[in-house]
C-alpha cells in the first residue's frame, strides 16, 4: 500500500516555477496584443491607408522637387622637396595643416574667386557646406576630400579648382627650399667642372714634365695633386648624383591630384534608395499610429 502511494505521488506533476508562469503569461499577452493590433488595422484600414498614401506622396514630391546634387571625390598628393636639411620633413606642409587649410573660409573664398564665382553666392555656400576633408593617415602625404555641386560638371570643377588653388599656395611655400637646393646643385656642378679642368692641367704637367726641372720634382708634385683632385672629383660626383636624385620627379614634385576626380553618374542627393526606404518605413509606422489613434478615439466616444 505504501508502495502504491509513493508511486502515485511520484506520478503527480510538480508545481510549475513562478518564473515560467510569468513567461507564459507574457507570451499570452504578446499574442493577444498582436491579434488586437491586426484587428485594429483591419477595422481602421481606411485611416491606415490614407496615412500611407500621404507619406508616400510626400516622399515622391520631395524626390522630384528637391534640387539634385552631385558629389566629386579627389585625392591630393602634397608637394615635396627631396633636398632638405637633415631631420626635416620633405613635405611642404604637414598633413593635418593641409586639412585645416582646406576648411578655412579664406582658402575656400580663394577657390571660388579662382573660378569666377562670388563668395556670397548660393554655389559658394554649397561648396563650403559640402566640403569634407579626410586625411589618409596610413599615407602621410595624401588627402582625400569630397565636395558637391548642382551638376556633375560643377562638382568636378569645384574639386579641380580646390587642388589648383592648393598647388598655388604650396608653390609659394616650397619656392625658397627649392631655390636653395638648386643653388647647391649649381655650386657642386661648378666645383666639379673646375676640379676636372684642374685635374686635366695637372695630368698634362705630370705627363710631359718641366724642361727646367732636371730632378722631376714638378712632375712628382703634379702626380700627387692629380690623386688629390681625383678624390675631390669623386666626392663632388657623388654629391651631384645625390642632389640630382633628390631633385628628380620621384622625390621632388608639386601638389597635384593623385588620380582623376571621380564623379558618379547618379546624384548623391537625394538618394533614391535611402529616401524611399525611409519613406516606406515612415508610412507603415505612421499608418499604424493613425489606426491605433482612431480606434482609441472611437472607443472613448
Amino acid at each position: 500500500m505504501s508502495g502504491r502511494t509513493s508511486l502515485c505521488c511520484r506520478r503527480m506533476p510538480e508545481n510549475p516555477h513562478p518564473d515560467s508562469l510569468k513567461e507564459s503569461h507574457a507570451m499570452e499577452r504578446d499574442e493577444i496584443y498582436l491579434v488586437d493590433m491586426w484587428r485594429i488595422l483591419a477595422r481602421e484600414w481606411k485611416w491606415f491607408l490614407v496615412m500611407v498614401v500621404l507619406v508616400l506622396a510626400a516622399t515622391f514630391a520631395f524626390m522630384h522637387l528637391s534640387k539634385r546634387q552631385w558629389q566629386a571625390t579627389a585625392w591630393i598628393q602634397i608637394a615635396q622637396v627631396g633636398q632638405v636639411p637633415q631631420g626635416q620633413d620633405p613635405k611642404v606642409e604637414p598633413l593635418q595643416r593641409v586639412a585645416e587649410r582646406l576648411q578655412t573660409r579664406a582658402f575656400q573664398n580663394e577657390v571660388m574667386q579662382s573660378i569666377g564665382l562670388p563668395v556670397d553666392s548660393r554655389e559658394a555656400g554649397l561648396y563650403r557646406k559640402s566640403l569634407r576633408v579626410d586625411p589618409l593617415l596610413y599615407a602621410a602625404s595624401f588627402v582625400r576630400f569630397t565636395v558637391r555641386g548642382d551638376s556633375a560638371l560643377q562638382a568636378r570643377q569645384f574639386a579641380e579648382a580646390t587642388v589648383a588653388q592648393l598647388r598655388i599656395v604650396h608653390q609659394g611655400l616650397e619656392a625658397t627650399t627649392l631655390a636653395l637646393a638648386r643653388a647647391r646643385l649649381d655650386e657642386v656642378q661648378a666645383g666639379l667642372k673646375d676640379a676636372l679642368a684642374d685635374r686635366d692641367r695637372l695630368l698634362q704637367i705630370a705627363g710631359r714634365g718641366d724642361a727646367g726641372d732636371k730632378s722631376g720634382q714638378a712632375a712628382s708634385l703634379a702626380g700627387v695633386l692629380v690623386a688629390s683632385r681625383g678624390e675631390e672629383i669623386r666626392t663632388l660626383q657623388t654629391t651631384r648624383s645625390d642632389l640630382l636624385t633628390k631633385l628628380s620627379a620621384g622625390y621632388t614634385y608639386e601638389t597635384s591630384s593623385l588620380w582623376p576626380v571621380y564623379v558618379p553618374e547618379g546624384p548623391a542627393f537625394p538618394n533614391p534608395v535611402m529616401f524611399w526606404g525611409v519613406g516606406i518605413l515612415a508610412a507603415l509606422g505612421l499608418g499604424a499610429f493613425a489606426a491605433v489613434a482612431r480606434n482609441a478615439l472611437r472607443r472613448s466616444v
